[in-house]
């Protein structure tokens, strides 16, 4: 687990950094598709089909994200 640190750290200050010249809607659902990417692989492992699982939940992810975004929109945020 010890070596897995810095590898993780290093793609969470890429993903942030990559971020930085997004709109807002961007960044959400791409948020959105890390997020559900990283939560299908994990379920996925469980059935030995993490690749799968997160290819699902990223798209599941992306449009979690993007409806959302779309929410926070109507609402004037």
């Amino acid at each position: 687990m010890r070596n897995l640190k810095l590898p993780i750290v290093i793609a969470v200050a890429a993903m942030l950094a990559g971020c930085a010249g997004m709109s807002d809607t961007q960044r959400r659902t791409t948020t959105g598709a890390g997020a559900g990417a990283a939560a299908g692989a994990l379920i996925g492992s469980f059935s030995a089909n993490a690749g799968k699982g997160a290819l699902i939940g990223a798209g599941v992810g992306a449009l979690g994200g993007y409806l959302y975004d779309q929410n926070r929109k109507s609402q004037g945020y």
